[in-house]
């Protein structure tokens, strides 16, 4: 309109570093980030984390770190992790947060494909990345953290790396200049790269904005019900899509980090009990833990008030959620994927519903919901791009439009045009869409596992089992397990021939080749594979067969 403009005075990039800006101005002196345990140390304030991560942007400078440069993070949920969200963005860089379980060979590729100069390695997990890093060409710089051990780190002579702390101190005598926030100039700049390992059996790196990450976290903050001051508990990886974008969400809070490296039944009790815990996350198997704690490792819940749980990744079984209603936690049931900046959806739980059997207030919390602010998701015929009627009888693809999805793909142009043909993101899970609009996916298109909210991809699981010299043949589908939610079961005909081969030994043989979480927990030996007319493998044939299995117990899943 006349006499309008857009300059500095009402337009500014959006970015959660300013997240860390107003809470450093806000809550100065209120803790930001503390590591879980009764032998941690103190917590670290908004200000001190502000400090920290200044002087963090400023050393990697020092090594060289450009604007749109990817700074790669290996490490468990410490406390170190938390301010690398923040001082690699300030440092106009990007950050990408890799697997913690990864193998070696699988880190070795992502740190290649990302072309990462720094790598912030914990040194717990120093072990693997060393020979990651041994298998590289040309390795990148790397920055050792030494926080929340067990025991303390051995480093071979034969690496050479900087330490984390003495590197942030050795920036505290740095110019104003040096010390200054590399503010992006727009704010469709890349802050993060996140890798979907697992969907496919090359990565896929999904890259997000400074824009997306700041209304993600803002819209994680709402989905979650977060008001000011929250205590969020680390049970979600912050690998995972940064943490869901709520490693910037809490900041703009001003809430504690409560950081958990190793995440078990007492661990989270005595967690919640010891920081007053308002909020944490996960997928079913946080909750299948909560729920099968022991009377020994359970702890009074603080103040006697619900504990928030965000969960994702599969629905959680019924029996669960009455089990967490009962010990006190509320249930929240999200939806997302990595290419969404995490959970886009929610089942979004209203009071009439309260009154309903329990019965039927698990089958409603089990749906995946409707779409938060960012964004908006759509169940559409693929071919058509139709929506189909909200009848909960007819199924489509889920598919999202909006703020909140990546920009795309790195280095794989293709793959972008490809899952955005149409205008949409397509998910590649089937749904139905109820009367009311809540979406309920059916199945996946994709045959992915979703085992403890992680993908597992079948291709590279069928791919480490026709590695034995004895499989002639290998497919392999999900087993429901009451520990994981699923996990790889492979159906396998050996060569003629082949002797005494067992089920164990093709365990093994595949704990060998893949990260343990995608090694078959359950391997049939069959005649044949049962086959369409072209040859194909009917895998919904075999999905049954493993569904009628029964489900795998907790005690054998923990195995």
């Amino acid at each position: 309109m006349e006499g309008t403009v857009l300059c500095a005075a009402n337009h500014a990039p959006l970015t959660p570093i300013s997240f860390l800006e107003r809470a450093a101005l806000v809550y100065p002196d209120r803790p930001a980030v503390v590591a879980a345990g009764s032998a941690a140390a103190p917590p670290r304030t908004w200000r001190e984390t502000r400090a920290r991560c200044l002087r963090l942007a400023a050393a990697l400078a020092g090594l060289g770190v450009a604007r749109h440069d990817v700074v790669a993070v290996f490490a468990q949920n410490i406390p170190a992790v938390c301010e690398l969200h923040f001082g690699i963005p300030m440092a106009g860089a990007v950050i990408c947060a890799l697997n913690s379980r990864l193998d070696a060979g699988m880190a070795s590729v992502l740190l290649q494909h990302s072309e990462a100069k720094v790598v912030f390695v914990d040194a717990a997990l120093l072990g693997t990345a060393r020979e990651a890093l041994r298998r590289m060409s040309r390795p990148p710089t790397v920055v050792l953290i030494e926080e929340v051990l067990d025991e303390p780190a051995v480093p071979s002579a034969d690496l050479q790396y900087h330490e984390y702390e003495v590197l942030i101190l050795s920036s505290s005598s740095a110019s104003p200049a040096d010390m200054a926030i590399r503010w992006p100039a727009d704010e469709n700049a890349p802050i993060a790269l996140n890798y979907t390992s697992g969907t496919t059996s090359r990565p896929k790196g999904v890259v997000y904005s400074h824009r997306g990450a700041y209304l993600n976290g803002l819209a994680s903050v709402l989905l979650n019900d977060m008001a000011a001051l929250p205590v969020y508990l680390w049970t979600v990886p912050m690998f995972h899509c940064n943490g869901w974008c709520l490693v910037w969400g809490v900041a703009a809070q001003g809430g504690t980090n409560v950081c958990l490296r190793k995440v078990t039944p007492a661990a989270i009790f005595d967690a919640v009990a010891r920081h007053g815990v308002t909020h944490m996350g996960g997928a079913p198997t946080v909750l299948s833990m909560v729920v099968n704690a022991t009377a020994e490792e359970r702890r009074p819940l603080p103040g006697g008030r619900p504990v928030t749980v965000m969960t994702g990744g599969a629905p959680p079984p019924p029996q669960v959620l009455f089990r967490m209603e009962e010990l006190g936690f509320l249930v929240i049931h999200s939806y997302g994927l990595t290419e969404t900046y995490g959970p886009a959806t929610v089942c979004t739980w209203k009071p009439e519903w309260d009154a309903l059997p329990a019965a039927e207030r698990a089958a409603i919390k089990s749906r995946q919901g409707l779409h938060h602010l960012g964004l908006e998701v759509g169940v559409k015929d693929p071919a058509t791009m139709r929506s189909v009627p909200a009848d909960g009888r007819t199924m489509g693809e889920v598919m999202f439009r909006g703020n909140t999805v990546m920009l795309g793909y790195l280095k794989d142009g293709a793959a972008t045009a490809e899952a955005m043909a149409g205008g949409w993101l397509r998910s590649g899970d089937l749904a139905v869409r109820h009367a009311d609009g809540y979406v309920k996916i059916l199945d996946r298109s994709k045959d992915i596992i979703i085992s403890g909210g992680e993908n597992i991809s079948t291709i590279e699981v069928e791919a480490a089992l026709f590695a034995h010299p004895a499989v002639a043949e290998a497919a392999v589908v999900g087993r429901p397990d009451e520990y994981w939610g699923e996990t790889p079961c492979a159906f396998v005909r050996l060569k003629d021939g082949s002797g005494s081969v067992g089920a164990e030994e093709v365990m093994a043989f595949c704990r060998a080749r893949l990260p343990r979480y995608m090694a078959p927990r359950t391997v049939v030996f069959v005649d044949e594979l049962p086959k369409t007319a072209t040859g194909k493998v009917q895998k919904f044939t075999l999905r049954d067969k493993a569904k009628a299995m029964g489900s795998i117990s907790s005690s054998r899943s923990k195995l």
